[in-house]
C-alpha cells in the first residue's frame, strides 16, 4: 500500500511543470515569483545595455587619445568638439576650453585663479560622466543582495500554506506534502536565478567603469599640467 503511494506521487510529481507549480502557488507567491522575474528581466536589460554602453566608451575614448595626440591644434579640436555633444573625455576636454577661453576674453589675470577654474570645471563634468556610467549599478547591487531573501520569504509562506494543507487534510503522505513544498521552493531558486547574474554584473560593470573613470581622471590631470604650461606662459610674455 505505501509503495503504491509513493509510486502515485511520484507520477504526479512528474506531471507537474513549472508552469503548473506557478499557478497552484498561493497568491502571495506569486507576487512574490512576478516581482522576481520582472526584477530578472530589468537585471538583463541593464546588463546588456552597459555592456554595450562601456564597450562604446571606450571606442571613444581610444578614439579622442588618437585625435588629441596626433598634433591636432587644442583650437581645432575645440572647435569640432563644442558643435556636437560629447562625453567621456571629449566633455572634460570641451569644459576646461571653455572655461579657458572665457576667462581670457574677460581678461583674466590671475594665473592661479584660472588654473583653479579650469580644475574645477573638469571636476564638476567628471562627477557628471561618473554618474551616468554608474546610474543603474545600484539596482543590480540591491536585487543582488535582496532577491534571495524575497524568494525566501515566498518559500516560507508557501510552506506555511502546505502545512495548513497536511493540518486540514489530517494527511502526511507525500502525495500531500511534495506539491506544496515544490510550489515553495520554487520562489527561492527563482530569487537567486535573479541574484546570481545581478550580483555577477554588479561585480564586473562596477570594475569596468572604476578603470574608465581612471583613464579620465587621469587624462583630466594631463590636460590640467597642459594647460598650467600655457598659462604660465602667457603669464611670462604678459610680465614683458
Amino acid at each position: 500500500m505505501n509503495g503504491d503511494v509513493v509510486h502515485g506521487a511520484l507520477a504526479a510529481a512528474g506531471s507537474v511543470s513549472l508552469w503548473d507549480l506557478f499557478w497552484q502557488a498561493g497568491l502571495i507567491v506569486k507576487l512574490v515569483m512576478i516581482g522576481l522575474l520582472l526584477c530578472s528581466v530589468w537585471t538583463w536589460a541593464i546588463i546588456i545595455d552597459k555592456t554595450m554602453r562601456y564597450g562604446r566608451v571606450r571606442r571613444q575614448l581610444n578614439n579622442f587619445e588618437n585625435n588629441f595626440w596626433s598634433g591636432q591644434s587644442l583650437e581645432e579640436l575645440y572647435h569640432t568638439l563644442s558643435e556636437r555633444k560629447t562625453s567621456g573625455m571629449g566633455a572634460l576636454f570641451v569644459a576646461a576650453m571653455r572655461e579657458w577661453k572665457k576667462s581670457f576674453e574677460k581678461g583674466a589675470r590671475s594665473p592661479l585663479g584660472l588654473q583653479t577654474r579650469i580644475e574645477k570645471a573638469m571636476d564638476v563634468t567628471l562627477a557628471r560622466e561618473m554618474d551616468d556610467l554608474e546610474s543603474r549599478l545600484g539596482f543590480l547591487a540591491t536585487i543582488g543582495s535582496a532577491a534571495p531573501f524575497v524568494g525566501l520569504f515566498g518559500t516560507v509562506v508557501g510552506i506555511m500554506t502546505s502545512f495548513q494543507a497536511i493540518a486540514g487534510s489530517q494527511s502526511t503522505n507525500l502525495a500531500v506534502v511534495a506539491p506544496g513544498i515544490a510550489e515553495a521552493l520554487l520562489a527561492t531558486a527563482i530569487g537567486l536565478v535573479a541574484a546570481i547574474p545581478a550580483v555577477v554584473a554588479y561585480n564586473k560593470l562596477s570594475a569596468d567603469a572604476g578603470k574608465i573613470g581612471m583613464r579620465l581622471e587621469a587624462f583630466a590631470d594631463e590636460f590640467s599640467a597642459i594647460l598650467s604650461r600655457q598659462i604660465d606662459e602667457r603669464a611670462g610674455q604678459s610680465a614683458r
